[in-house]
């Protein structure tokens, strides 16, 4: 499709909507566009629908990043051509498959070619246009759109509704950049998402007031590679940096606590450093990748840093904020990594600590230069790396939660607890905290002092008095409510 096609009028959603499933893989920007695809087909007259069996369209929303991630779309495709089958045979309305992301990206005709089901493949840069790509499809299945456009998508996705984002929670991610051009040697990234990209400060800003307007008190900035924002800023009429833009969203009058994600070693900034001490509304938390420790496999990546560069950068940003809670990624067995290689990256993470981290075996994606490589490592000695290396984070992990035992911390409520009675909700650090108390505090940020920490989240009690901004009295708004609403939350 040409970008100046002209789109037919939107359908307006009735009692009788179609129902859209949509299942998302991998990352975080994964999670925002499953959100956006479901906004801009809800005009469609499509609601959304937590399983597949009823859906009339379901939207796989894929992840290339492994080899595993991606076998498991062909495996629920499988899954989907039998639904498929099953519905024809019933008699009833059709289902359509579409399969989106980054497999749809790299892989293209393929996944038509391995299953005859999908109706439609569309890139992560193209799904702005299902509206007309499902229109095109209803008579002729079998489509795929993955070229690169020429205008923005942004520019062509409608605002999240009011209503939807309500439901979907007061935490909400905001992608504020796309694509890398790090070229790190095991990544496809570069090739499924394209060059960096930014967006205008001003477009974020609108988003950031629509998400809080309907109820979001925090917002995660995201990008592939977020920390190298260099969005356009309207009010200096030059390239904005990510402390810019999250100085400028703290300064919103609409109050909401900031987080971001993912970053690159090599971007942060001083300025980037000096935000997590100067803005108050930046959370103490960062997930800052290095993914090896060893310098020699650090250039074989081509990260472009060594682990020194990585652990003064830490010590860097301890000095600005000293209880920073740092996550990072690690990739074990990259081909040519040795015993000592290995070893080198334990020694990293000793030294720096992890609040929390993501590790993987190596996996050759297609297409990368990794994949080339003659001496790659043994599956064998990938998985025992693994192992060890894990047992060495998560002891951190645990660590750094029995550390906030008898602290007091800022909770933002986030919905009902498992159990009845309980509300669940994040610290500043991530942590995952539940508590004794009424679901009317979902959405507020409340003093909490921790009592315990489980294998998985923090257990602790409500603190009386004013809630963490110090501008409200939660107790005082719960005595002014109805008795029967304060009973009916509980």
């Amino acid at each position: 499709m040409s970008p100046d096609q002209t789109l037919e009028p939107a359908r307006v959603a009735s009692g009788n909507s179609r129902k859209l499933f949509v299942k998302s893989y991998g990352c975080q920007m994964n999670v925002y566009d499953a959100s956006r695809m479901a906004d801009l087909l809800a005009p469609e007259g499509y609601d959304e629908t937590t399983v597949p069996d009823d859906a009339d369209l379901i939207i796989l929303n894929t992840c290339h990043i492994r080899e595993l991630a991606s076998e498991k779309v062909f495996s629920e495709l499988g899954k989907l051509r039998l639904l498929k089958a099953a519905r024809q045979s019933e008699g009833k309305p059709p289902v359509r498959i579409v399969v989106a992301g980054c497999v749809a990206q790299a892989e293209g005709e393929e996944i038509l070619r391995r299953q005859k089901a999908v109706d439609l493949v569309v890139g992560p840069q193209t799904y702005h246009r299902l509206p007309d790509l499902l229109r095109r499809v209803e008579g002729k299945p079998g489509l795929v759109d993955t070229d690169f456009p020429a205008e923005d998508k942004f520019d062509h996705l409608v605002a999240p509704s009011p209503e939807k984002t309500a439901v979907r929670g007061v935490s909400a991610f905001v992608t504020v950049q796309e694509g890398c051009d790090k070229f790190c040697s095991f990544c496809v990234v570069p090739y499924t998402r394209g060059a960096e990209v930014s967006r205008p400060v001003e477009a974020v800003l609108a988003e950031i007031k629509g998400l809080v307007a309907a109820g979001v008190r925090e917002v995660t900035l995201i990008g592939q590679n977020v920390n190298a924002y260099h969005g356009f800023d309207a009010a200096t009429g030059a390239s904005a940096s990510l402390a810019t833009l999250i100085a400028r969203v703290a300064a919103l009058p609409e109050h909401v606590r900031i987080r971001y994600t993912t970053s690159h070693p090599n971007d942060m900034g001083a300025d980037l450093i000096a935000a997590h001490s100067d803005v108050v509304a930046l959370m103490p938390f960062l997930h800052l990748p290095v993914q090896a420790g060893s310098d020699r496999i650090l250039a074989a990546m081509n990260r472009r840093h060594t682990a020194r560069d990585y652990l003064d950068l830490v010590a860097s940003i301890r000095a600005a904020r000293p209880d920073i809670a740092l996550s990072s990624d690690f990739i074990t067995g990259f081909p040519g990594e040795t015993d000592a290689d290995f070893e080198a990256t334990l020694a990293l993470v000793e030294e720096v600590g992890f609040a929390s981290a993501f590790s993987f075996k190596y996996s050759p994606r297609p297409g990368t230069p990794g994949a080339d490589r003659s001496d790659q490592v043994p599956e064998d000695v990938k998985a025992l790396r693994l192992a060890k290396l894990q047992v060495m984070l998560e002891d951190q992990r645990q660590a750094f939660n029995r550390a906030t035992v008898g602290r007091v911390l800022p909770v933002l409520f986030e919905k009902p607890g498992r159990h009845a009675g309980q509300i669940a909700g994040k610290s500043p650090y991530l942590q995952a905290v539940h508590v004794e108390g009424p679901n009317v505090l979902i959405g507020r940020v409340v003093p909490v002092e921790i009592l315990e920490a489980g294998p998985n989240s923090l257990h602790g009690r409500l603190i009386p008095g004013q809630d963490a901004t110090g501008s409200r009295d939660w107790e005082q708004d719960i005595r002014g409510l109805d008795a029967a609403v304060v009973e009916a939350s509980v």
